[in-house]
């Protein structure tokens, strides 16, 4: 058992040393491409902001991903948790905006696990139809209108409440996937569902469980993001679909370094590495269209480097 702890241990050193290769290399190729314009404390100060945003997202959204599930609602969840806690928070101050949108979140995430247990459709056919559902409940309950927080109750957008709110949800996500029968069974699951049944865990239990988990974290950045912004519109039309692809793209992060026992650590540098990337090729003038391209290659590259390949494994 020692000799085992101690092969995790260094599994999960080298995992990390990796990581930060990446983050070290990134950050090195856009300072000495444009000095000026990257890479200053106060840039690095505001990349870590926008990241720790999205990582709270992208570690919910891992509980659903690493089983082999799909959530494209996260952007109508953020959305309409905004709202409702902005709604909350006018009429109880900050427990208002911090339950009302975290169970709002959660209360998203398990809509969408049990309707997806009980109509046994592929994930991303049941999130998609309810995206459309959530972003036209938020446009009715805001009436087309911003909805946002007064300044008194902007402390989230602020050092150092933005990184302890961040940070709080990180050692959460960490905790009940090391610790807690959840996140044992999650990972059962996902490596394999049959083997999983006939262990007795209760499987669909489990999904269920796993969407509300991740309504749960896309409610802490919904706080997050309205608290930054100080304000929020509904969206429509599939048009909230867009604020999927940042914490998604974490997530590949946390998949690609599950093997080192490091995936939270993962999402959140991957986050960073992300807002990096993006940022110094706006410094570049690279147009966004371009950006999306190089940003999406990069990720396929790092994914494929770090993902091990075993003989006669089913790719899905």
């Amino acid at each position: 058992m020692q000799k085992l702890n101690v092969k995790k241990n260094r599994s999960t050193g080298f995992g990390i040393t990796v990581l930060l290769i990446f983050a070290v290399s990134i950050y090195l190729i856009f300072k000495i491409l444009t000095p000026n314009n990257f890479g200053s404390l106060a840039n690095l100060s505001s990349y870590a902001q926008q990241c720790i945003i999205q990582a709270t997202a992208a570690c919910g959204f891992y509980f659903i991903m690493v089983m082999g599930l799909f959530d494209f609602s996260l952007g109508s969840n953020i959305i309409l948790s905004a709202i409702v806690g902005s709604i909350c928070a006018s009429v109880a101050g900050y427990p208002g905006l911090i339950l009302g949108a975290i169970i709002c979140g959660s209360l998203i995430g398990l809509i969408n696990g049990i309707i997806y247990i009980r109509l046994k459709i592929p994930s991303i056919i049941v999130t998609v139809g309810m995206m459309m559902l959530y972003e036209c409940i938020a446009s009715m309950i805001s009436q087309g209108k911003l909805m946002g927080i007064s300044r008194d109750l902007q402390a989230f957008a602020r050092t150092p409440w933005n990184y302890l709110l961040a940070v709080i949800a990180f050692a959460l996500a960490v905790v009940i996937l090391r610790y807690t029968k959840i996140g044992t069974y999650t990972y059962a699951i996902g490596s394999n569902e049959s083997v999983a049944k006939n262990m007795g865990i209760r499987v669909d239990k489990y999904k269920v469980l796993a969407f509300a988990i991740c309504g749960g974290f896309v409610g802490i950045m919904s706080i997050l993001t309205i608290s930054y912004g100080s304000s929020i519109q509904a969206e429509t039309g599939m048009a909230s679909g867009g604020r999927n692809y940042i914490p998604v793209m974490g997530c590949f992060f946390g998949m690609a370094f599950k093997q080192y026992n490091c995936p939270i650590t993962a999402i959140v540098v991957g986050e960073f590495i992300i807002y990096m990337m993006l940022n110094g090729l706006l410094a570049l003038g690279v147009p966004s269209t371009i950006q999306n391209v190089i940003v999406g290659a990069i990720l396929l590259l790092i994914v494929a480097v770090t993902t091990k390949r075993v003989k006669g494994t089913v790719v899905k």
